[in-house]
């Protein structure tokens, strides 16, 4: 993508479909350089048509495999798919494997799929930095249903919820926790289960156990909304089609009850505060070596608490707080 092309014709040729000006601008969305900022303020104010579907889960729980004969299931209805698979980075390096080929295996190659790895790059949750930027170029770009599977390494992946308006969390049997769901954080974040690889004998104890530990959150917190627990088996393309029709079921309550907007709006606000907080700290860094020093020395001596170094901080950059 040419810097010297305007912003314009760089939207227009992203919302025109055209993949290759798409995967520039993801990433120049994963660069987060200010000469893209413009083309991604205009392709947000022309995003919102797409379901955005979070998959999360813990490692090993096949979450890639399923990810792939879903997408294959929604290639049915002719509907484009968008698939932002997020790769964890190393500590050390900072690079990524980024097998996003590899494991969506044909539906990476079809015509109405993009498939996109990015790398978490530090970030914690579950998403990369540029995740919702590149759901918005997607979007824009014309694709019905986006798909954001989490990297699946740690218990801190809630994240995906505030992203997305369905949230699956994938589950498999024998991983040696019978309420890793619940100790991982996401049993309650989930908007549909999916249990993998069904074909093994203790598959069926797993479904029956989220269903039981669903049936007593929904008691203890008064929720009356079931969630549905799906056994899937994706070498056998066995419950795909039944996750696909509970997805679906689940986007079309959320515009029926005025949900869907209210989730919308969130996500909306997530955001301002994530960028909020990323200007901060892009202007802290800016300044470290110079209008910072001295607050940063009082800070080394001690002199001044953390809160009340933020608070000048704030008033740096024109904000002002009153406690």
């Amino acid at each position: 993508m040419n810097p010297c092309v305007p912003s314009t014709e760089l939207v227009d040729r992203v919302c025109a479909g055209e993949r290759r000006a798409i995967a520039r601008m993801l990433s120049r969305a994963e660069a987060a350089g200010s000469e893209a900022r413009e083309a991604l303020d205009l392709l947000y104010r022309r995003a919102g048509r797409a379901h955005v579907v979070g998959v999360t889960g813990v490692s090993g729980s096949g979450k890639s495999t399923l990810v792939s004969k879903l997408v294959a299931e929604v290639l049915k209805s002719e509907r484009k798919v968008g698939i932002i698979a997020v790769d964890p980075s190393s500590p050390f390096s900072g690079g990524s494997i980024l097998g996003d080929r590899i494991r969506m295996g044909e539906v990476s190659s079809h015509p109405s799929v993009f498939v996109r790895s990015m790398a978490t790059r530090g970030a914690l949750g579950g998403l990369a930095r540029g995740t919702l930027e590149a759901v918005d170029i997607l979007d824009a770009a014309g694709y019905d249903m986006i798909i954001i599977e989490t990297v699946g390494v740690g218990q801190d992946e809630v994240d995906v919820v505030r992203a997305a308006h369905t949230t699956v969390v994938v589950s498999a049997p024998g991983l040696g926790d019978d309420i890793q769901a619940i100790k991982a954080g996401i049993l309650e974040i989930a908007d549909v289960h999916a249990v993998s690889k069904g074909d093994r004998p203790d598959s069926d104890r797993t479904v029956s156990e989220l269903k039981s530990m669903l049936g007593l959150g929904l008691v203890a917190t008064g929720i009356r909304r079931a969630v549905p627990v799906i056994k899937t088996c994706s070498p056998k393309d066995e419950g795909v089609a039944e996750l696909l029709a509970a997805i679906d079921a689940h986007r079309q309550n959320l515009l029926m009850s005025g949900e869907y907007e209210e989730r919308r709006q969130s996500i909306r606000e997530r955001r301002m505060l994530k960028a909020a907080e990323q200007v901060l700290h892009d202007e802290f860094e800016r300044h470290r070596q110079g209008r910072m020093a001295d607050l940063l020395a009082e800070l080394a001596k001690a002199s001044i608490s953390p809160h009340a170094a933020a608070l000048r901080l704030l008033a740096h950059i024109g904000m002002e707080v009153t406690r």
